[in-house]
């Protein structure tokens, strides 16, 4: 922001009163988002906004309540997450403060599933989700909270429900963070099933339960830890490896050598946290180095502002990497 700009004022008119309550939020918290983080002010007139500050945060103001209240018009919902997330892409691109705004990219992506359609909430989920559609093997790494393995289980059960793939594998290596499964009641299979249990958490938020019961008894869904991969060729499959920064080297070419035809892989994780012992290197890190340049493979990174959780998931992140 320049301080010398002189305020203007802008005005953004919206057809359809009823989307307004929906727009502002609850105790019109949308709007202070919106005005703390652009240093505006946002007065409704009717069914009219009047917006003030400098000139180029009323723009971004104006731009990201026209974006907002087009989600809202296409029957969608919003959070603060993307009120945050269209105030960061409607801020100008240049450091002078006068260059061209980003598009939005909340929506430009959409898979259906049977609850509900998946939509893309920042710049970097878009080029994933297209990564996702257009290439047989991705490699996804960054942060917590930024949708890495939500959005490739999104695309796998789209694909499985178009007949795109036979069936869909989500694996996690085992090793636990800090703590030990041996300690946990139960046999084998129940030791391991709390660790898998936010790749179920993904799969129910898109299925319903009894639909992906019935997946699975029908070996269409297979949720396992990766020690099961081994000796197997998956074909026709949508493969995940979740948490991949917990594998060796040995595993993780294991994992990949694992890919038969028709199949698609998806690689997950964040390397800045590795549970492996002290020394060990991470399969992903290596994998990461020594497939960059083959060309059918793909790779792209997660940073901080594709975070979609709560805003203080962004800030935690921001924190312990200033530590590192």
């Amino acid at each position: 922001m320049n301080p010398s700009q002189p305020k203007t004022v802008k005005y953004l008119e919206l057809e359809d009163n009823r989307l307004l309550p929906q727009l502002f939020g609850d105790k019109d918290r949308h709007l202070a988002v919106i005005e703390k983080e652009l240093t505006v002010v946002i007065v409704a007139r009717g069914n009219q906004l009047v917006i003030t500050g400098r000139k180029n945060d009323t723009t971004a103001a104006q731009i990201t309540l026209h974006n907002l209240y087009h989600r809202l018009k296409q029957g969608l919902e919003i959070t603060e997450v993307d009120v945050r997330t269209e105030v960061q892409l409607a801020r100008p691109t240049t450091t002078s403060g006068t260059g061209p705004f980003q598009e939005s990219a909340i929506g430009t992506v959409r898979l259906e599933t049977r609850k509900r359609a998946i939509m893309s909430r920042s710049p970097g989920q878009a080029e994933y989700l297209k990564l996702l559609k257009d290439h047989e093997m991705v490699f996804a790494t960054g942060p917590a909270g930024t949708g890495k393995t939500y959005l490739a289980v999104a695309t796998g059960v789209s694909m499985l429900l178009k007949g795109k793939v036979d069936r869909i594998i989500l694996s996690r290596p085992a090793v636990e963070a800090g703590e030990r499964l041996g300690f946990l009641p139960g046999n084998m299979q129940e030791k391991i099933d709390p660790y898998l249990r936010p790749l179920y958490d993904a799969l129910f938020d898109m299925v319903p339960p009894e639909q992906v019961h019935k997946y699975m008894e029908n070996d269409e869904i297979e949720v396992a830890p990766l020690a099961f991969m081994r000796g197997r060729t998956l074909s026709n499959s949508y493969v995940i490896l979740d948490e991949a920064q917990n594998t060796t080297s040995a595993q993780m070419k294991m994992f990949l050598t694992r890919m038969g035809e028709g199949s698609y892989m998806v690689i997950t994780g964040d390397l800045t946290q590795v549970d492996l012992p002290h020394g060990q290197t991470s399969g992903l890190r290596d994998a990461v180095n020594v497939l960059k340049d083959v060309p059918d493979i793909k790779f792209i990174h997660f940073d901080e502002s594709d975070i979609v959780r709560h805003r203080i998931v962004t800030q935690i992140v921001n924190a312990y990497e200033k530590k590192t």
